[in-house]
């Protein structure tokens, strides 16, 4: 599988520079720029190219965002860690989600971002980084292939492509962050080629170490695809895919994974947003027979948006997710025979959303998890099947 992979993905790499190449003497099209509100476009480029009369020289940018926030879950976790998500995910506490101070800086034919994050969801999404790599929400340098077309090679840590949501809670249309997200990579390490193929389509192209991995687990690498479709400045679809070996000395029976989603974002700029995500995937185990088997898991959910004014608005979330086989959630209580119970569960969210200055956004969210299983706990520690949460939170960015 490794020689496989590389292989097709330095194919891919010699065929878009190939391409730059044959189309440097056409006028370039114009690739939107914008993004769509509650998603960061995957494919936004942050190169201008250098009209005749204007200095090479290139720009900084810098930027800055504090998400803090306190949650109550009725559940009362004795160790303050909520179960099951890196994000917000403190119980009773008054603390920092994520903050950042980010540097971008965007050339001609280069450019390059470093973003050092700290708080509680690095504390638990980066965990089994080493050393100083727990702290890098960003950190890529890209080169321009052609000269009168975006195709951008970046290499380094970058932000994930999976799913309709993503770690910075002021891009999104609830505070807390659903199944989806918190089970696919929020970050990605590896080389991203950036490809747009019309003026509404843009494809991107990843190697990557693995499943959110900066240190990677195993010699093998992975590749993962993604097509963005801007229809027109109100709606985006976007598809995604990932393969990849998943072997480590935490799960040396995993193989090869496969992965996909798809999700829609729709932002008409009346009073209403919309979004909804679907995706499933495939891991390759070996058994304890000797045998390849297949565990599989997926979700779905929908998220809405209906603003009263141009500060005030409510936000709503219907999410399902199905584990069966425990390949992305271990269930924190035990069945007969001492193995954890298959995971499944829904959600239910209500979040007032207040723009309390142009650059600062206070937020209320009330969360009600539900399952046929005993997944959860009540407050003196026995299983449930339900689990009740209450959060607050202040954004302010820069």
């Amino acid at each position: 599988m490794k020689p496989l992979l590389v292989a097709i993905f330095f194919f891919v790499i010699c065929w878009s520079v190939t391409y730059a190449q044959s189309v440097s003497a056409v006028q370039a099209d114009t690739i939107r720029g914008d993004t769509v509100p509650g998603h960061p476009a995957g494919g936004e480029s942050i190169g201008t190219p250098t009209v005749p009369g204007e200095s090479a020289r290139g720009k900084v940018t810098v930027s800055g965002y504090v998400d803090a926030y306190y949650g109550y879950d009725f559940s009362r976790p004795p160790t303050g860690d909520r179960p099951y998500f890196v994000s917000s995910a403190r119980h009773n506490e008054m603390t920092i989600n994520l903050a950042f101070v980010s540097v971008s800086y965007t050339g001609a034919n280069v450019r390059a971002k470093l973003t050092p994050g700290f708080g509680t969801y690095m504390n638990a999404n980066y965990a089994n980084e080493p050393g100083t790599l727990r702290n890098l929400v960003e950190a890529n340098v890209g080169v321009k292939l052609a000269k009168t077309k975006d195709i951008w090679l970046d290499v380094g840590v970058f932000g994930s492509p999976y799913t309709n949501e993503g770690p910075i809670s002021k891009d999104q249309l609830m505070y807390t962050r659903s199944f989806a997200p918190e089970y696919v990579p929020y970050y990605l390490s590896g080389l991203k080629l950036t490809l747009p193929l019309s003026q509404k389509l843009t494809a991107y192209l990843y190697g990557l170490n693995g499943w959110q991995q900066i240190q990677d687990q195993n010699a093998g690498k992975a590749i993962g695809t993604q097509l963005e479709y801007r229809p027109t400045g109100k709606l985006l679809l976007n598809w995604n895919t990932y393969v990849g070996n998943e072997r480590s000395t935490s799960q040396p029976a995993y193989r090869t994974r496969y992965f996909s989603d798809v999700f829609v974002i729709y932002t008409p700029g009346g009073r209403l947003d919309a979004t909804a995500c679907v995706y499933g995937g495939i891991q390759n185990r070996l058994g304890t027979n000797g045998q390849m088997e297949q565990d599989q898991w997926w979700q779905i959910n929908a998220v809405g948006r209906y603003k009263f004014t141009e500060k005030t608005s409510l936000s709503g979330r219907l999410e399902y997710f199905n584990d069966p086989r425990n390949v992305q959630i271990t269930a924190i209580n035990e069945q007969g025979g001492g193995s954890p119970f298959q995971f499944r569960s829904s959600s239910a969210s209500l979040c007032l959303n207040i723009n309390v200055a142009p650059s600062v956004l206070a937020r209320f969210e009330s969360r009600t998890f539900f399952s046929d299983l005993d997944v959860f706990r009540t407050a003196t520690g026995n299983p449930a099947r339900s689990s009740q949460l209450l959060i607050g939170n202040l954004t302010a960015w820069f």
